[in-house]
């Protein structure tokens, strides 16, 4: 298989069962987006200090990175074809429950805290903004055509869970979270 087909040429591409839309389409900006968050976790997750003290969390970000891979396969799909691998109700539980995880162990927001700190922590706020603007694309294609309510809940709690692992981060390093300065 070649990498290049020379069918987007035309500023056309294919959703999933041959459907040829502009790329510039809501669908396509929803699940392109998908994919730049995919890549900014990834990235995020290259910025981590070495060592087994990270285990656990890059288990949990390769469950991540293949749901937000399967989410941008449904945001591929015309509405009313079948999707292979569909975001479940127990897929935004298991962010909740990661989330709560680390909540537990990062001392209590008082103030809004400014992206920063570790390079790591300061990439995955990045993939948090990143998934926030791909949430908006997934709810502009929800409100156009029928797309799986649990995507949209997914993409939301995957947020929080970037910022969270933001601040996990940060601790874990020794770095200081900044505030927002008052005016």
């Amino acid at each position: 298989m070649k990498i290049y087909t020379k069918s987007g040429d035309k500023g056309e591409t294919s959703l999933v069962f041959g459907v040829r839309v502009p790329k510039f389409a809501d669908r396509v900006e929803a699940y392109g987006t998908c994919d730049e968050a995919n890549s900014s976790i990834g990235l995020a997750l290259s910025l981590l200090p070495a060592g087994d003290d990270w285990t656990e969390l890059r288990k949990v970000f390769h469950v991540i990175q293949t749901k937000l891979f399967h989410i941008g396969a449904e945001l591929a799909t015309p509405a009313g074809k079948e999707v292979g691998w569909p975001i479940q109700e127990e897929d935004v539980h298991f962010l909740e429950n990661e989330i709560d995880k680390l909540d537990a162990e990062l001392p209590q927001l008082a103030n809004f805290i400014l992206p920063g700190g570790h390079p790591a922590a300061a990439a995955f706020h990045v993939a948090r903004t990143v998934v926030r603007r791909a949430e908006r694309k997934a709810v502009m294609v929800a409100q156009q055509e029928e797309v799986n309510t649990e995507v949209v809940k997914y993409v939301n709690r995957l947020s929080d869970y970037l910022f969270v692992v933001g601040r996990y981060v940060n601790q874990k390093t020794g770095h200081t979270e900044l505030q927002l300065h008052e005016s």
